[in-house]
């Protein structure tokens, strides 16, 4: 088995800052997860999500981090590699921002400092799942070079897997 680098846990970009979870960020992870429109989960819920984030940080040497503006110093989602639906060896990168961040650059500013972060662990290559009607995530995968490699049907409907060669 091929052994990865530890991926770096704070990134910093020209307005984000990406750094490890904390409890205190339970309320509004609780708010972003609530605009997914499928309820909203309890505040103990999440921080138990947190915890189990952070354990797996511990042991997998990836991370989904949550986001904060620079200035403003707000939590405005996530961003990082996971699991997910791949492997350890070539992990997803995933990312979910308030729609009130929409539209501003900031997944991609993020996403690509999370890119910077995969690349100096060793990986040769990522993957992302994207829903297929969610236009704006495919649009911010492909300016940062991941290409189409097939599309799967879910329970939820169509998936659409895209995948990263890393130098």
């Amino acid at each position: 088995m091929t052994t990865y680098e530890t991926m770096p846990f704070h990134l910093e970009t020209e307005r984000l800052i990406l750094r490890p979870w904390a409890e205190s960020d339970a309320a509004e992870f609780c708010a972003l997860l609530s605009e997914r429109g499928k309820g909203t989960p309890t505040v103990e819920h999440v921080r138990t999500s947190i915890a189990e984030l952070l354990t797996a940080t511990a042991t997998t040497g990836i991370a989904l981090l949550p986001i904060q503006r620079r200035d403003e110093g707000d939590f405005i989602g996530y961003c990082g590699l996971i699991i997910g639906r791949s492997t350890l060896e070539e992990p997803e990168i995933a990312y979910e921002l308030f729609q009130h961040a929409h539209g501003r650059g900031y997944a991609t500013e993020a996403a690509s400092a999370v890119l910077d972060a995969a690349i100096t662990t060793g990986r040769k290559r990522l993957w992302s799942t994207v829903g297929a009607w969610n236009t704006a995530s495919l649009r911010v995968l492909e300016k940062l070079g991941f290409e189409r490699d097939h599309v799967s049907t879910e329970d939820n409907g169509e998936v659409v897997w895209l995948t990263r060669a890393l130098p």
